[in-house]
Order: C-alpha cells, then structure tokens, then sequence
C-alpha cells in the first residue's frame, strides 16, 4: 500500500507579478502554478495543489490555505523550508503540517476574511502603493460608514457579480466593519464564501458613495436590481488582501 501524506500549507504571498490563484499555462505566472512546480522538484512527481480561494489577478494574501497529498513523508518544518528554498521571494509558506486525509482546503473551510486598504492622502509612500487602492482626493466617510450593514446576511449577490449566470448568486456576510487610521480607510469582510469580484464590487460601490455618485440608502435598490450595471465599477485588486481563511 502506497504512503501518502496529506499537507497543510499556509501562503502569503504578494499578487502584483501574477494573473491570480488558478494554475495557467507557461508563461502565465499563477501562484498555484509556481507551488506545483516547486512540489515537483521535491516529490519527483506532478503534485496536485487545492487552495481555498481562487484569487484574482493582483490579490495578495496573508492568510490563504492550500493542501496537497505526497507520497513521501517528509518533516513538515523540513518541507517548509525547501519550498521557501524553490518559491519566489513574493510567495511563502509560513506554515506547514500534516492533516487527515479528509482535509479538504477548500471544501474544509468555514469561512474567510478579506481586508481592503484605501489611501486618500495626496501621496502614499511607495512601501504602500502595491498594496492599496491610491484615491487623491477628499471622501465622504460619514456616508461611506452608513454602506457596510447594508451588505450583512444572505442576500442575493448577483448585482455585485460577473460570475457564471447559471451559479448560486445567494451569499452571506457575517461582518463587514469600516476603520480609518489616518488618512487609511481600512475595510474588512467575513462571509462563508464569495462570488467572483464580489468584495470588489461591493468596495467599488463604496468608494461611489465616498464621490457622491450614490448614496447609503440606494443599496437596497442596487441589490433589488440584480443587474450588474447598478453597482459601482470593480475596486483595483491591488488593494485587496486574502487575510484568513476559518476551519
């Protein structure tokens, strides 16, 4: 009977160099593709890598979860460190360790946390600017601190998405929480699962309320619409960071 061993990974990663989670052909640079290909190296075969979240293009994480099986048993801190050996320096594994065979990093999870970061002082330093969404000018943030309840519970997504028509469109946030730090605006999201461009939309929508374009009180209507075109345009990915995935 073959061995196979069943491994956890926790990845940060920074998203700007790569077109997102989802393995692409050569040379399209994808963060699961650059984890198969470090796995290969190690384990002499092809490696299939599941992650929690399939991240778009320029997404960053700091938390996202991915788990694939071996057969070979290898010290977790030991293979650890030889895929840090073989990753780019802009993707670690911060944590490693051997689950059941059951865990699933996708299908296991509970739930996950994304953060958004927008600036709207008139400079951001350049240690920042990979990582938030620059707006140069003033923002209402009494108004836009009226948006997040707006989006708490199930409700149906569908104008805050450019997913399959045919999918599930009903999603539930748990929380969602506005906090600004000088002239940061930080926002943070919890929910079970999201559609594709889903947290961008709905900060696209925001940020429309900080200009002015919208007001708080039109959400409901925008939800009611189910139609794309209602919402607001799609925040930068830049901006956006997977912080933490829930089992």
């Amino acid at each position: 009977m073959t061995l196979v061993t069943n491994y956890k990974i926790t990845v940060h990663f920074d998203g700007s160099r790569y077109s997102g989670w989802q393995f692409q052909a050569p040379p399209i640079k994808t963060i699961q593709g650059a984890l198969m290909r470090a796995l290969q190296v190690i384990a002499k075969h092809r490696v299939v890598v599941t992650g929690s979240s399939r991240t778009d293009a320029g997404v960053h994480s700091s938390g996202l979860v991915a788990n694939f099986h071996l057969k070979i048993k290898i010290a977790p801190e030991s293979l650890k460190k030889a895929l840090n050996s073989l990753l780019p320096e802009d993707i670690r594994i911060m944590a490693c360790e051997v689950m059941d065979k059951s865990f699933n990093a996708r299908f296991s999870a509970k739930g996950k946390i994304y953060i958004y970061r927008i600036y709207f002082g008139q400079t951001v330093s350049p240690f920042l600017c990979r990582y938030m969404h620059h707006i140069p000018y003033p923002l209402n943030l009494r108004q836009m601190r009226k948006c997040p309840p707006y989006f708490i519970g199930e409700k149906d997504f569908s104008s805050f998405t450019s997913d399959d028509p045919d999918k599930e469109r009903t999603r539930e946030i748990s929380e969602f929480t506005m906090k600004v730090r000088g002239e940061e605006i930080i926002l943070t999201i919890t929910g079970k699962s999201f559609l594709r461009y889903m947290v961008r939309n709905i900060i696209g929508t925001i940020i429309d309320v900080g200009r002015g374009k919208l007001k708080p009180g039109d959400i409901p209507a925008i939800f009611a619409a189910k139609d794309r075109k209602k919402a607001g345009q799609a925040a930068p990915s830049k901006g956006l960071t997977l912080a933490k995935v829930i089992y």
